[in-house]
Protein backbone atom coordinates (compact mmCIF):
# COMPACT_ATOMS: atom_id res chain seq x y z
CA UNK A 1 0.00 0.00 0.00
CA UNK A 2 1.25 3.41 -1.10
CA UNK A 3 -0.65 6.45 0.96
CA UNK A 4 -0.72 9.98 -0.18
CA UNK A 5 -1.56 12.74 2.06
CA UNK A 6 -3.52 15.65 0.88
CA UNK A 7 -3.02 18.21 3.00
CA UNK A 8 -6.45 20.72 3.30
CA UNK A 9 -6.65 22.38 6.40
CA UNK A 10 -10.73 22.23 5.87
CA UNK A 11 -10.54 18.70 3.81
CA UNK A 12 -7.74 16.49 4.91
CA UNK A 13 -7.85 12.93 2.69
CA UNK A 14 -5.33 9.90 1.94
CA UNK A 15 -4.82 8.99 -1.97
CA UNK A 16 -4.27 5.26 -1.37
CA UNK A 17 -2.75 3.14 -4.12
CA UNK A 18 -2.51 -0.71 -4.14
CA UNK A 19 -4.27 -3.48 -6.32
CA UNK A 20 -6.80 -5.14 -5.00
CA UNK A 21 -8.00 -2.20 -3.02
CA UNK A 22 -11.71 -2.92 -3.87
CA UNK A 23 -11.64 -6.29 -2.29
CA UNK A 24 -12.22 -4.84 0.86
CA UNK A 25 -14.76 -1.96 1.73
CA UNK A 26 -13.84 -1.14 5.67
CA UNK A 27 -11.96 2.14 4.22
CA UNK A 28 -15.16 3.55 2.70
CA UNK A 29 -17.45 2.02 5.61
CA UNK A 30 -15.37 3.95 7.85
CA UNK A 31 -16.37 6.91 6.29
CA UNK A 32 -19.88 7.06 5.69
CA UNK A 33 -21.86 9.25 7.94
CA UNK A 34 -24.62 7.02 7.14
CA UNK A 35 -25.31 3.37 5.88
CA UNK A 36 -26.29 4.51 2.58
CA UNK A 37 -24.25 4.72 -0.88
CA UNK A 38 -24.88 5.59 -4.04
CA UNK A 39 -22.71 4.49 -7.11
CA UNK A 40 -22.16 6.39 -9.89
CA UNK A 41 -20.40 4.35 -12.51
CA UNK A 42 -20.91 3.74 -16.90
CA UNK A 43 -22.15 1.51 -18.97
CA UNK A 44 -17.91 0.06 -19.17
CA UNK A 45 -16.90 -0.36 -16.06
CA UNK A 46 -20.46 -1.30 -14.52
CA UNK A 47 -19.88 -5.08 -15.84
CA UNK A 48 -16.14 -5.17 -14.39
CA UNK A 49 -16.70 -3.84 -10.99
CA UNK A 50 -19.93 -2.89 -10.05
CA UNK A 51 -21.44 -6.19 -8.84
CA UNK A 52 -18.23 -6.84 -6.58
CA UNK A 53 -18.26 -3.12 -5.09
CA UNK A 54 -22.06 -3.39 -4.68
CA UNK A 55 -22.33 -6.81 -3.45
CA UNK A 56 -19.29 -6.30 -0.98
CA UNK A 57 -21.09 -3.05 0.60
CA UNK A 58 -24.15 -4.67 0.96
CA UNK A 59 -22.77 -7.66 2.85
CA UNK A 60 -21.45 -4.56 5.31
CA UNK A 61 -25.14 -3.63 5.89
CA UNK A 62 -24.97 -0.58 3.39
CA UNK A 63 -28.05 0.45 1.62
CA UNK A 64 -26.70 0.65 -2.26
CA UNK A 65 -28.03 2.58 -5.46
CA UNK A 66 -26.57 2.12 -8.26
CA UNK A 67 -26.44 5.04 -11.26
CA UNK A 68 -25.27 3.60 -14.69
CA UNK A 69 -24.40 6.26 -17.23
CA UNK A 70 -23.65 6.44 -20.97
CA UNK A 71 -19.75 6.51 -21.25
CA UNK A 72 -17.83 9.30 -23.23
CA UNK A 73 -16.61 12.43 -22.90
CA UNK A 74 -19.72 13.68 -25.21
CA UNK A 75 -21.72 12.68 -22.15
CA UNK A 76 -20.19 15.30 -19.80
CA UNK A 77 -23.08 17.40 -19.93
CA UNK A 78 -26.33 18.81 -18.09
CA UNK A 79 -28.91 16.41 -19.50
CA UNK A 80 -25.98 13.06 -18.42
CA UNK A 81 -25.83 15.04 -15.10
CA UNK A 82 -29.20 15.38 -14.50
CA UNK A 83 -29.47 11.24 -14.74
CA UNK A 84 -27.77 11.22 -11.53
CA UNK A 85 -30.10 13.90 -9.89
CA UNK A 86 -32.99 11.73 -11.06
CA UNK A 87 -31.95 8.95 -9.34
CA UNK A 88 -31.08 10.54 -6.20
CA UNK A 89 -34.05 12.64 -6.39
CA UNK A 90 -36.00 9.06 -7.04
CA UNK A 91 -34.39 6.95 -4.51
CA UNK A 92 -34.94 10.06 -1.44
CA UNK A 93 -30.94 10.71 -0.85
CA UNK A 94 -29.94 12.28 1.92
CA UNK A 95 -27.68 14.91 3.00
CA UNK A 96 -25.55 11.99 4.79
CA UNK A 97 -25.71 9.41 2.12
CA UNK A 98 -22.52 9.33 0.14
CA UNK A 99 -21.84 9.62 -3.83
CA UNK A 100 -18.99 6.89 -4.84
CA UNK A 101 -17.10 7.26 -8.17
CA UNK A 102 -16.58 4.53 -9.72
CA UNK A 103 -15.09 4.84 -13.31
CA UNK A 104 -12.82 7.62 -15.27
CA UNK A 105 -12.25 11.53 -15.18
CA UNK A 106 -15.79 11.55 -17.18
CA UNK A 107 -17.63 9.84 -14.14
CA UNK A 108 -15.48 11.49 -11.36
CA UNK A 109 -15.96 14.56 -12.77
CA UNK A 110 -19.79 14.49 -12.99
CA UNK A 111 -20.02 12.66 -9.64
CA UNK A 112 -18.50 14.96 -7.61
CA UNK A 113 -19.49 17.77 -9.06
CA UNK A 114 -23.38 16.39 -8.03
CA UNK A 115 -22.13 15.76 -4.62
CA UNK A 116 -21.20 19.53 -4.36
CA UNK A 117 -24.69 20.64 -5.22
CA UNK A 118 -27.30 18.56 -4.49
CA UNK A 119 -29.00 19.38 -1.74
CA UNK A 120 -25.79 21.41 -1.07
CA UNK A 121 -23.29 19.17 -0.82
CA UNK A 122 -22.99 15.82 0.52
CA UNK A 123 -19.83 13.61 0.76
CA UNK A 124 -18.20 11.62 -1.89
CA UNK A 125 -15.35 9.06 -2.38
CA UNK A 126 -13.00 8.86 -5.56
CA UNK A 127 -12.76 5.02 -6.85
CA UNK A 128 -10.64 5.97 -10.43
CA UNK A 129 -10.41 2.98 -12.73
CA UNK A 130 -8.40 4.42 -15.52
CA UNK A 131 -4.38 5.87 -15.13
CA UNK A 132 -5.51 9.48 -16.02
CA UNK A 133 -8.05 9.52 -13.27
CA UNK A 134 -5.54 7.89 -10.96
CA UNK A 135 -3.22 10.20 -11.47
CA UNK A 136 -4.60 13.70 -12.17
CA UNK A 137 -8.97 13.93 -11.92
CA UNK A 138 -9.71 12.23 -9.02
CA UNK A 139 -7.17 14.15 -6.88
CA UNK A 140 -8.01 17.83 -6.13
CA UNK A 141 -11.19 18.43 -5.84
CA UNK A 142 -11.76 19.68 -9.60
CA UNK A 143 -15.21 18.64 -10.73
CA UNK A 144 -17.30 19.71 -13.83
CA UNK A 145 -19.40 19.56 -16.68
CA UNK A 146 -18.25 20.51 -20.39
CA UNK A 147 -20.47 23.45 -22.40
CA UNK A 148 -20.35 23.47 -26.30
CA UNK A 149 -18.18 26.74 -26.37
CA UNK A 150 -15.19 25.30 -23.37
CA UNK A 151 -14.18 22.19 -21.84
CA UNK A 152 -15.24 22.17 -17.56
CA UNK A 153 -16.46 25.50 -17.89
CA UNK A 154 -19.28 24.84 -15.48
CA UNK A 155 -17.95 23.06 -12.40
CA UNK A 156 -16.79 23.23 -8.32
CA UNK A 157 -13.89 22.66 -6.17
CA UNK A 158 -15.37 20.00 -3.89
CA UNK A 159 -12.83 17.50 -2.67
CA UNK A 160 -13.70 13.87 -1.93
CA UNK A 161 -13.06 12.38 1.09
CA UNK A 162 -11.19 9.30 -0.05
CA UNK A 163 -9.57 8.40 -3.19
CA UNK A 164 -8.65 4.63 -3.88
CA UNK A 165 -6.71 4.09 -6.67
CA UNK A 166 -6.85 0.23 -7.19
CA UNK A 167 -3.79 -0.60 -9.86
CA UNK A 168 -5.44 -3.76 -10.93
CA UNK A 169 -8.88 -2.12 -12.51
CA UNK A 170 -5.64 -0.60 -15.00
CA UNK A 171 -5.71 -4.85 -16.10
CA UNK A 172 -8.70 -4.12 -17.99
CA UNK A 173 -7.97 -0.71 -19.71
CA UNK A 174 -7.73 -0.66 -22.99
CA UNK A 175 -3.96 0.62 -24.43
CA UNK A 176 -5.02 3.89 -25.81
CA UNK A 177 -6.62 4.87 -22.96
CA UNK A 178 -3.74 4.07 -21.37
CA UNK A 179 -1.31 6.17 -23.43
CA UNK A 180 -3.72 8.39 -22.43
CA UNK A 181 -3.09 8.43 -18.83
CA UNK A 182 0.32 8.85 -19.22
CA UNK A 183 -0.06 12.20 -20.69
CA UNK A 184 -0.73 13.58 -17.12
CA UNK A 185 1.98 11.65 -15.92
CA UNK A 186 4.60 13.16 -18.10
CA UNK A 187 2.97 16.74 -17.50
CA UNK A 188 4.69 16.78 -13.64
CA UNK A 189 7.67 15.24 -14.53
CA UNK A 190 7.84 18.53 -17.31
CA UNK A 191 6.28 21.39 -14.82
CA UNK A 192 8.50 21.08 -11.90
CA UNK A 193 9.92 17.83 -11.45
CA UNK A 194 13.26 16.72 -13.70
CA UNK A 195 13.94 13.90 -11.72
CA UNK A 196 11.02 12.27 -12.43
CA UNK A 197 10.97 13.38 -16.13
CA UNK A 198 14.49 11.37 -16.09
CA UNK A 199 12.56 8.42 -14.67
CA UNK A 200 9.93 8.49 -17.58
CA UNK A 201 12.51 8.46 -20.32
CA UNK A 202 14.00 5.37 -18.99
CA UNK A 203 10.71 3.74 -18.15
CA UNK A 204 8.72 4.88 -20.36
CA UNK A 205 8.45 0.73 -22.39
CA UNK A 206 7.77 -0.42 -18.51
CA UNK A 207 5.07 1.72 -18.13
CA UNK A 208 3.61 1.02 -21.50
CA UNK A 209 4.02 -2.94 -20.98
CA UNK A 210 2.02 -2.31 -17.71
CA UNK A 211 4.28 -3.45 -15.10
CA UNK A 212 3.14 -3.23 -11.71
CA UNK A 213 6.01 -1.60 -10.00
CA UNK A 214 6.50 1.04 -12.48
CA UNK A 215 2.73 1.98 -12.75
CA UNK A 216 2.37 2.21 -8.77
CA UNK A 217 5.55 4.26 -8.66
CA UNK A 218 4.08 6.78 -11.55
CA UNK A 219 0.70 7.51 -9.63
CA UNK A 220 2.67 7.43 -6.70
CA UNK A 221 4.85 10.14 -7.86
CA UNK A 222 2.08 12.43 -9.96
CA UNK A 223 -0.31 11.87 -6.96
CA UNK A 224 2.61 13.28 -4.66
CA UNK A 225 3.36 16.23 -7.02
CA UNK A 226 -0.22 17.17 -7.79
CA UNK A 227 -0.97 16.92 -4.38
CA UNK A 228 1.45 18.95 -2.67
CA UNK A 229 0.92 22.13 -5.53
CA UNK A 230 -3.32 21.68 -4.54
CA UNK A 231 -2.36 22.00 -1.21
CA UNK A 232 -0.84 24.98 -1.70
CA UNK A 233 -3.24 26.68 -4.15
CA UNK A 234 -6.62 24.80 -3.58
CA UNK A 235 -8.75 26.68 -5.81
CA UNK A 236 -5.77 27.83 -8.98
CA UNK A 237 -5.29 31.55 -7.64
CA UNK A 238 -1.41 30.70 -8.86
CA UNK A 239 0.69 27.81 -8.69
CA UNK A 240 -2.00 25.33 -9.19
CA UNK A 241 -2.48 26.41 -13.06
CA UNK A 242 0.93 24.90 -13.99
CA UNK A 243 -1.05 21.31 -13.53
CA UNK A 244 -2.82 23.09 -16.78
CA UNK A 245 0.50 22.53 -18.92
CA UNK A 246 -0.73 21.58 -22.81
CA UNK A 247 -4.12 22.10 -21.46
CA UNK A 248 -4.92 25.12 -23.32
CA UNK A 249 -4.35 24.02 -26.52
CA UNK A 250 -5.54 20.45 -25.65
CA UNK A 251 -8.91 22.03 -24.38
CA UNK A 252 -8.96 23.55 -28.08
CA UNK A 253 -8.48 20.43 -29.44
CA UNK A 254 -10.89 18.43 -28.01
CA UNK A 255 -13.56 21.55 -28.83
CA UNK A 256 -12.78 21.66 -31.95
CA UNK A 257 -12.97 17.84 -32.98
CA UNK A 258 -15.79 17.67 -30.85
CA UNK A 259 -15.73 15.90 -27.46
CA UNK A 260 -14.79 12.21 -27.77
CA UNK A 261 -13.30 12.50 -31.02
CA UNK A 262 -9.83 12.62 -29.47
CA UNK A 263 -9.29 11.46 -25.70
CA UNK A 264 -8.50 13.86 -23.01
CA UNK A 265 -5.35 12.66 -22.05
CA UNK A 266 -4.23 12.66 -26.66
CA UNK A 267 -5.23 16.31 -26.74
CA UNK A 268 -3.30 17.64 -23.65
CA UNK A 269 -0.04 15.63 -25.28
CA UNK A 270 -0.68 17.47 -28.70
CA UNK A 271 -1.23 21.02 -26.98
CA UNK A 272 2.08 19.99 -24.62
CA UNK A 273 4.30 19.32 -27.63
CA UNK A 274 2.85 22.66 -29.06
CA UNK A 275 3.51 24.58 -25.27
CA UNK A 276 6.53 23.25 -26.08
CA UNK A 277 7.15 24.48 -29.71
CA UNK A 278 6.15 27.73 -28.18
CA UNK A 279 8.98 27.84 -25.59
CA UNK A 280 11.32 27.11 -28.09
CA UNK A 281 10.33 29.47 -30.44
CA UNK A 282 10.96 32.47 -27.22
CA UNK A 283 14.39 30.81 -27.03
CA UNK A 284 13.73 29.12 -23.58
CA UNK A 285 13.99 25.31 -24.37
CA UNK A 286 16.92 23.86 -26.63
CA UNK A 287 16.29 22.04 -29.48
CA UNK A 288 17.58 18.78 -28.04
CA UNK A 289 14.64 19.41 -24.79
CA UNK A 290 12.29 20.03 -27.44
CA UNK A 291 12.84 16.57 -29.18
CA UNK A 292 13.24 14.93 -25.91
CA UNK A 293 9.80 16.10 -24.93
CA UNK A 294 8.48 14.59 -28.32
CA UNK A 295 10.21 11.53 -28.13
CA UNK A 296 9.15 10.74 -24.66
CA UNK A 297 5.27 11.46 -25.66
CA UNK A 298 5.80 9.28 -28.95
CA UNK A 299 6.95 6.23 -27.40
CA UNK A 300 4.32 6.32 -25.08
CA UNK A 301 1.50 5.88 -27.49
CA UNK A 302 0.59 9.64 -27.86
CA UNK A 303 -0.16 12.13 -30.92
CA UNK A 304 2.60 14.50 -31.50
CA UNK A 305 1.16 16.44 -34.11
CA UNK A 306 -1.76 18.52 -33.33
CA UNK A 307 -5.19 18.57 -35.76
CA UNK A 308 -5.32 21.55 -38.47
CA UNK A 309 -8.28 23.40 -36.93
CA UNK A 310 -6.80 26.51 -38.62
CA UNK A 311 -5.45 29.84 -36.49
CA UNK A 312 -7.92 31.74 -36.10
CA UNK A 313 -10.42 29.00 -34.63
CA UNK A 314 -7.07 27.71 -32.20
CA UNK A 315 -7.10 31.07 -31.20
CA UNK A 316 -11.53 31.35 -30.43
CA UNK A 317 -11.44 28.31 -29.19
CA UNK A 318 -8.54 29.11 -26.62
CA UNK A 319 -10.11 32.84 -25.89
CA UNK A 320 -12.87 30.36 -24.05
CA UNK A 321 -9.91 28.73 -21.43
CA UNK A 322 -10.72 28.96 -17.89
CA UNK A 323 -7.52 30.73 -17.30
CA UNK A 324 -7.83 33.78 -19.39
CA UNK A 325 -7.21 36.92 -17.62
CA UNK A 326 -8.60 40.35 -18.88
CA UNK A 327 -9.63 39.10 -22.34
CA UNK A 328 -5.62 37.65 -22.46
CA UNK A 329 -5.18 33.64 -23.24
CA UNK A 330 -2.46 32.80 -20.76
CA UNK A 331 -0.10 29.58 -21.22
CA UNK A 332 1.76 27.53 -19.13
CA UNK A 333 5.15 27.31 -20.64
CA UNK A 334 8.21 26.02 -20.53
CA UNK A 335 11.90 27.55 -18.54
CA UNK A 336 13.36 24.25 -19.35
CA UNK A 337 12.55 20.60 -18.64
CA UNK A 338 11.02 20.66 -15.14
CA UNK A 339 10.53 24.23 -14.66
CA UNK A 340 7.40 26.07 -16.02
CA UNK A 341 5.67 29.19 -15.51
CA UNK A 342 2.24 30.97 -16.29
CA UNK A 343 2.83 33.46 -19.33
CA UNK A 344 1.71 35.04 -22.79
CA UNK A 345 2.53 34.76 -26.01
CA UNK A 346 2.79 37.25 -28.52
CA UNK A 347 0.21 36.31 -31.42
CA UNK A 348 4.06 35.44 -33.76
CA UNK A 349 4.42 32.94 -31.46
CA UNK A 350 1.32 31.09 -31.16
CA UNK A 351 1.43 30.98 -35.18
CA UNK A 352 4.78 29.86 -34.93
CA UNK A 353 3.68 27.14 -32.78
CA UNK A 354 1.10 25.81 -34.73
CA UNK A 355 2.59 25.70 -37.56
CA UNK A 356 5.30 23.84 -36.07
CA UNK A 357 2.97 21.32 -33.91
CA UNK A 358 0.51 20.64 -36.66
CA UNK A 359 -0.67 18.45 -39.34
CA UNK A 360 -0.71 20.36 -42.73
CA UNK A 361 -4.47 22.33 -43.92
Amino acid sequence: MRTVKLDLDHAPYDILIARNLLDSVDRITALLPQKRVAIVTNETVAPLYLEPLQDALEAAGVQVEAVVLPDGERFKTWETLNLIFDALLAARAERKTTLIALGGGVIGDMTGFAAAVYQRGVPFIQIPTTLLAQVDSSVGGKTAINHPLGKNMIGAFYQPQLVLADLATLDTLPARELSAGLAEVIKYGLIDDLAFFEWLEANIDALVARDTDALAYAVERSCQNKARIVAADEKEHGQRALLNLGHTFGHAIEAGLGYGAWLHGEAVAAGMVLAAHASHALGQISDDDLARIIRLIEKAGLPVVSPALGFERYLDLMAQDKKVDAGKIKFILLRNLGASYIGELPVAVIQAALTAGCAPA
